[in-house]
């Protein structure tokens, strides 16, 4: 027997482009503004914590963290993001999305402002502090990615889904923008004092006494965007596919998306009850049932998503160190420490203008026109490319008249992964599983990311350290070198290229119709209700 389609969900997928969508595309995309904030502010005061707690007196790199606590500074919010996104995308289905929503907001939020607070009579007692509230930081945004995902798809239509799930995901772009003009403003007013001593070649002058308040700041801004959403979240109602699908609760669904739609939707209780009993027979996600109708549809979207953000992270996390490798970035010993935090937040501010934030546009703009299978593999394709094209002739890159030439290419890395597979591996995972396990999936499809993250923050740390021990930064191991470290990731795109064709294409289907919820035992496909079967009547 053909399962039955609801009317409040066939209204959802017709329904025309409404004030309601807007507002949930800002309520949920100021999550991920905090996310991006939260997570990229910390690669623009690494350097400045080194300064500040590891300064040796006349040494003649004015201050490094050791390679540990770099590491741990840079990956332990990812591995919280991890942790979290495996147990609030469970926990989104098992709870509902809303009710899980305010947990990872207010989490934000406190741990945030402790990161800033950060205490301790030793420089190990502050790192350590500052790792354990940003593991829990990690944690809260975590949740934020499999919740905002499913619950924009869930409120969303058949004709403009991508182009919504990707505008909640494009304020990343303006959280990592944003980052970067706080530590500009911030960085600009304290240097201000001091400016003597940004550009003479004295170690001993590097590091001014306020430079503890500028980095306490900048990582403290972060909670400020999440304590202002969190209203809104709250007076947002649950999902109406979570509702009638999975709470059963058929008058609810109806009544929550009467006032949203602004239409009369009938109650139909028994049609509710129907289709529940067939899904409490369904298939689980430890199922071969499972695994014959999305298992490769899963290790589409978590290879995909891992292999993104290993050259996505990398890129982002150690973009001051490429940037003073190829010498767009003056020495360190000519600068103060608070001049250091401005050059290299003016630097990645620009990159941000000129290529993050364009590029996630890009892919709202067209997503629903080319479809999402053709902009993920345009946007490896050309990461690979232009990978190859930075490390192969790197040392040409490296003489002073060709660095304007290496920042352009090194910034359409950015702009092809943001209209391409860092937008598409978020939007995909929301669309193509089952509404009792979306958010599950989206959050085991996310976790895979953050592995990637994790290598890319890890493994680049040591990778990009130069290839002779004597030109290392002290307390570093010898690398492979910034060019091999590129190629090497050129090669990850390359690969995440071809996992791309194991991603179905979702572009102007209902999410029932992708997830097979509409299929009979047999595997027949229910026949979709028209626009004029839906009775409505406004109010």
């Amino acid at each position: 027997m053909a399962k039955e389609q609801l009317q409040v969900l066939n209204a959802l997928d017709v329904a025309k482009t409404q004030w309601y969508h807007f507002t949930a595309i800002i309520i949920a995309g100021m999550g991920f503004f905090t996310d991006a904030y939260d997570l990229f502010c910390v690669s623009l005061v690494t350097k400045l914590l080194g300064r500040i707690y590891y300064h040796q007196e006349g040494a003649k790199n004015p201050g490094t963290l050791p390679p540990n606590v770099a590491a741990a500074v840079n990956g332990v919010a990812l591995c919280g993001t991890l942790a979290g996104q495996l147990f609030f995308g469970w926990l989104g289905d098992k709870l509902g999305r809303k009710k899980v929503y305010g947990m990872t907001l207010m989490l934000m939020v406190i741990c945030s402002i402790a990161s800033a607070l950060s205490f301790g009579d030793q420089p190990k007692a502050v790192m350590a502090t500052l790792c354990f509230f940003r593991f829990w930081l990690g944690f809260g945004i975590g949740g934020d990615y499999p919740l905002s995902a499913t619950i924009m798809s869930e409120y969303a239509n058949k004709k403009t889904r991508g182009a919504f799930i990707a505008a909640v995901f494009a304020m990343q772009g303006f959280g990592i923008l944003a980052g970067g003009m706080v530590a500009i403003i911030v960085s600009a007013a304290f240097k201000a004092g001091y400016p003597a001593p940004a550009y003479q070649d004295n170690a001993s002058a590097s590091t001014v006494p306020e430079a503890d308040y500028v980095w306490r700041i900048i990582v403290m801004f972060g909670a400020l965007p999440a304590a202002l959403t969190y209203y809104w979240r709250m007076k947002m109602p649950e999902t109406a596919r979570y509702t009638a699908l999975i709470a059963k609760n058929a008058k609810q669904a109806a009544s929550d998306m009467s006032k949203v739609l602004q239409v009369e939707l009938e109650v139909e209780t028994e049609k509710v009850e129907r289709i529940t009993q067939e899904k409490e027979n369904g298939f689980g996600l430890f199922t071969k049932e499972f695994l014959r109708r999305h298992g490769l549809h899963l290790l589409g979207t978590t290879s995909t998503w891992f292999l993104l953000d290993i050259a996505f992270y990398s890129q982002n996390l150690f973009q001051k160190d490429i940037f003073s490798a190829i010498g767009w970035l003056p020495p360190p010993r000519t600068m103060n420490a608070i001049e250091e935090v401005y050059r290299i937040a003016r630097a990645q501010t620009l990159i941000a203008l000129c290529s993050t934030v364009p590029g996630y546009w890009f892919t709202v703009a067209f997503i629903d026109k080319i479809g999402r299978f053709a902009i993920q593999l345009m946007g490896f394709f050309f990461m690979t490319v232009f990978m190859f094209a930075l490390a192969l002739p790197y040392n040409h890159w490296t003489h002073r008249e060709n660095r304007i030439g290496f920042v352009i290419m090194y910034s359409l890395t950015f702009f092809f992964s943001n209209f391409g597979p860092n937008a598409t591996t978020f939007v995909v995972p929301a669309e193509i599983f089952p509404a009792r396990l979306r958010s599950t999936c989206h959050g085991i499809s996310a976790a895979a990311g953050k592995a990637g993250a994790i290598i890319g923050a890890f493994g680049f740390l040591y990778a990009a350290q130069s290839t002779d021990p004597k030109k290392t930064d002290a307390g570093y191991p010898p690398g492979i070198g910034i060019r091999n470290a590129l190629i090497v990731l050129g090669c990850v795109n390359f690969l995440g290229m071809l996992f791309t064709f194991l991603v179905p294409e979702s572009n102007g289907k209902s999410l029932e119709e992708m997830s097979r919820e509409n299929e009979d035992e047999n595997g027949t496909e229910m026949r979709q209700q028209g626009d004029n079967e839906i009775r409505t009547v406004p109010i």
